[in-house]
């Protein structure tokens, strides 16, 4: 599976690191991510505040899994958003929504 993890902090280095061990993992690619995460995965430089070019990496890398460190995206609305795009619907998604979050 190839999963994309969202965040630059040492919370998102953690999970990167974690699942990296996984030998289900395919790929993983961390938005922004960090000098640690860089080493691996493959960091992305898009804004995590636009969920449509977020919408945009995750199809065109065919990402199964988001998993989401930080509150901001998630207070936001992401999960709400990946939840209410039919094209998304076959995503794993790791956070709350927004009511939860």
């Amino acid at each position: 599976m190839k999963v994309l993890i969202i965040g630059s902090g040492g919370r998102e280095h953690a999970l990167a690191w974690k699942l990296s061990k996984s030998p289900l993992l395919k790929q993983l690619y961390c938005a922004p991510g960090n000098p640690g995460t860089f080493g691996i995965g493959t960091n992305l430089d898009i804004n995590i505040k636009d969920f449509e070019e977020i919408k945009r990496v995750v199809k065109e890398n065919s990402i199964g899994m988001v998993v989401v460190g930080p509150e901001d995206p998630l207070v936001n609305g992401l999960r709400d958003y990946f939840e209410a795009d039919p094209s998304l619907k076959d995503i794993v998604f790791v956070g709350p929504g927004k009511d939860g979050a």
